[in-house]
């Protein structure tokens, strides 16, 4: 129950994080591009993959993977809107910018889990 109740809280922090970003980051960026989105996919894999690393450590708690992780990090993030935002972005006409967001989520989101991987093994020890 106590696993459940930390995914919870996460959650309350991570929802509207999420609008919070991606509505700075429109207001500065524009919505040319989904860029809010792509901020908080980038956000949230870097702070994952930090997780990652300090737990591949033994260095933490369970309850903060679920906190953290699972919570905040699974309400920061959106896959179902970086689907639909290429979705319209496709039926818009748009298949270059469409090409762009899917490679961009996917290369900048995997780079970001690599590198804060790799520094929450050194944090971590």
């Amino acid at each position: 129950m106590m696993l459940v109740l930390a995914v919870f809280i996460g959650g309350l922090i991570g929802a509207p994080a999420r609008y919070l970003v991606d509505a700075f980051v429109k207001q500065r960026a524009g919505t040319e591009l989904p860029w809010g989105t792509l901020a908080v996919n980038i956000i949230g894999s870097a702070v994952l993959g930090l997780l990652m690393g300090i737990a591949s450590r033994d260095a933490l708690p369970g309850v903060v993977l679920s906190l953290v992780g699972t919570g905040f990090c699974g309400a920061l993030t959106t896959f179902s809107t970086f689907s639909t935002d290429t979705y319209k972005l496709l039926t818009g006409g748009s298949t270059g910018k469409a090409l762009v967001n899917v490679a961009m989520n996917l290369v900048l989101g995997l780079a970001a889990v690599f590198l804060f991987y790799l520094l929450g093994r050194t944090i971590a020890g």
